[in-house]
Formats: structure tokens, C-alpha cells, sequence
């Protein structure tokens, strides 16, 4: 059966019995599989704690239709990265006719890229980097002309910094391009930006509290956002509440520009002006110790358990359409 989807039915769940036998997906087999085992687990438990009939799934090791075979009745997307975020997984729940949480196909899709996610916010008014998409080398002087140096290659569809490099004199370019397309065709270059780093959560359509990230590393790379004991998270973030507000309003119209719903994150960089610059949109935010949603739910007393069941709740928006089953 197909489903349907409406975020008006959104609803509050007060027993765990409502949402009957969940299926947390993690595991999978893309770059960001140890972040999503570390995810998945963690969202397993708090929902098992909160008395939820959850079980673990990890589609690299089971076929989805198995999740009909088991009579799962909704499920919980703890995978990062392609395979997993980007769409594909949710058009096969879509085709099985299985409740989700989060962004649909396509909200996801355009989430995981960023190229497109940039296009769409600029469209609605969300200021980005300016960027250069490297096809080959034949664009690396283009690259350094409009953008300068030093700037940063990112792969445009890989998650939690995969695939970004640095690039402080244009002999370096080769080095990164090569790194960044050895993961995917679609690469592109960006100025290097040096101001605050902000990421602000959504929850349910409301944006949680900003948090400002300092890292002693070159940036917010992979080591940082996951492992690092010296990475600093400032919430409250120190911005006036008009500039919070500010904030906030631009992570919530990059996030509907792209088609996203349910939760997720968005990351901005201000410029040297103090302007917030969107980096991109994250449709599964990451739910590890170390993670920036749960963080921000914190700072308006959500705790863990509590986010995990409210990001549940997101998959009440979608429910079977009347038809026959596929």
C-alpha cells in the first residue's frame, strides 16, 4: 500500500502502546555506519526505556519486506548517510507501505545534497557561500579565482564532514578534489570561511535553541563532531534574541525550501560582516553522546528519551492510503 502524508496529523502520543512494534534502523552500509550503530543504539534503548516494543533492524544484514514480515507498524531512521538518508530508504517504506519518521523522499533527497539544498535556500532568500562545482581539473583556476584561498572541497551528498579537505595554496586542490571524488561524482569548492560556527535544531516544525561549536581542529570535520573530548558546545549560544530569533527563522525556511519535515538540523557560518551563511541541512542528525540536536533539546528540558519518543511521534504524518496492498 502507498502512504499518505500530512503534517497536520501529527499528534501526541501518551502511551507507548499507541505506536505498537517500531523497528530502529541502523547499522547500514554507508561511510557513516559507526555513527549510525552508535545512533541507533542509543535511540533503541531510550525507546525500550520509555516502554516502546522497539527492535533493532540493520538493513544491511536483513531485507526491508522483512519489516512486514515482522509486522512492524512504524519506524524509527537512525541511518546516516547514502542508502539511508538520502531518499532511497524512505521510497522503499513509502513502496511498503510502512510509517517513518522524518523528511520524506523527497525532502531527504534534497537534504543529502547540498549543491541543491543551497540553490533552494538562496531561492527563498537564505544567504550561502558562494561555490564552484569541479567537474575536473579543468575548473580548479576558476575555483581559485572566484573563490580564493584558502577554501575547502566537499563531496555533495556525504554526511558528517566526509570527504572535505582544506585547501591553502591551489597545488593542494588535486589532492582534495581527488579525495572528495573518489566518494562521488558530485564535487564542489567553497571560500574558506573563518567566522563562528552556529547549528540550530528542529523539532516537530519548532527550532530549538542555537548552539555555537569551537573546534581546536582545522573544522568541524568527522574526529570532531563525533570523538573529540575537546571540542567546545556554547547553549545559549551568546546571540541577542533578535539575532537567535534571526537564526532560527532562516534553519526553519532552508529546511521547508527543501522539503523537510518532521526534525533534523541546520548549520550556518557567519561571514566576516556577521552574516549567517547556510552550510546545509541534515534530515537524520546524528543522536550520539556527543550529538547537537539532543544537546539543544536540553536547554528547553527535552531530555533523551523524551526527543527520541517526540521524533516518533513524527511518523503519525504518514499513514496508509486506501488501495490495495503492493
Amino acid at each position: 500500500m502507498r502512504l499518505e502524508h500530512d503534517p497536520t496529523w501529527l499528534r501526541r502520543v501518551t502511551a507507548a502502546q499507541e505506536f505498537g512494534r517500531v523497528a530502529v534502523l541502523f547499522g547500514g552500509d554507508s561511510s557513516e555506519r559507526e555513527i549510525s550503530l552508535l545512533s541507533g543504539n542509543a535511540v533503541l534503548a531510550a525507546l525500550q526505556r520509555r516502554g516502546v516494543d522497539a527492535h533493532a533492524f540493520d538493513p544491511r544484514e536483513r531485507a526491508l519486506p522483512t519489516l512486514l514480515e515482522e509486522r512492524c507498524e512504524r519506524v524509527w531512521i537512525a541511518l546516516h548517510g547514502p542508502g539511508g538518508e538520502d531518499g532511497t530508504l524512505q521510497g522503499a517504506l513509502e513502496y511498503l507501505g510502512v510509517p517513518y519518521t522524518g523528511s520524506g523522499v523527497m525532502g531527504s533527497a534534497i537534504g543529502m545534497d547540498k549543491l541543491r539544498t543551497k540553490r533552494l535556500a538562496l531561492s527563498v532568500g537564505v544567504a550561502t557561500a558562494d561555490y564552484v562545482v569541479l567537474h575536473g581539473p579543468q575548473d580548479f583556476d576558476l575555483a581559485v579565482e572566484r573563490l580564493g584561498l584558502p577554501l575547502i572541497v566537499k563531496p555533495a551528498t556525504q554526511g558528517s564532514s566526509v570527504g572535505m579537505t582544506k585547501v591553502e595554496r591551489a597545488a593542494e586542490l588535486a589532492n582534495a578534489y581527488h579525495a572528495a571524488v573518489a566518494l562521488e561524482s558530485s564535487v564542489f569548492a567553497e571560500p574558506w570561511i573563518t567566522g563562528k560556527e552556529y547549528t540550530v535544531g528542529i523539532l516537530q516544525g519548532a527550532a530549538l535553541p542555537a548552539i555555537r561549536i569551537e573546534t581546536p581542529r582545522t573544522f568541524y570535520d568527522y574526529e570532531a563532531k563525533y570523538f573529540r573530548d575537546d571540542t567546545r558546545y556554547f547553549c545559549p549560544a551568546g546571540l541577542s534574541a533578535s539575532a537567535e530569533q534571526h537564526l532560527a527563522s532562516l534553519a526553519l525556511a532552508a529546511f521547508d525550501a527543501a522539503g523537510a519535515s518532521g526534525w533534523g538540523r541546520a548549520d550556518f557560518m557567519m561571514d566576516a560582516a556577521g552574516r549567517p551563511l547556510l552550510l546545509e541541512i541534515n534530515t537524520i542528525p546524528g543522536m550520539t553522546s556527543h550529538s547537537l540536536v539532543p544537546m539543544a533539546a536540553r536547554a528547553i528540558g527535552v531530555d533523551f528519551d523524551e526527543l527520541v519518543w517526540r521524533v516518533l511521534e513524527t511518523s503519525f504524518t504518514r499513514r496508509a492510503a486506501p488501495g490495495r496492498r503492493g
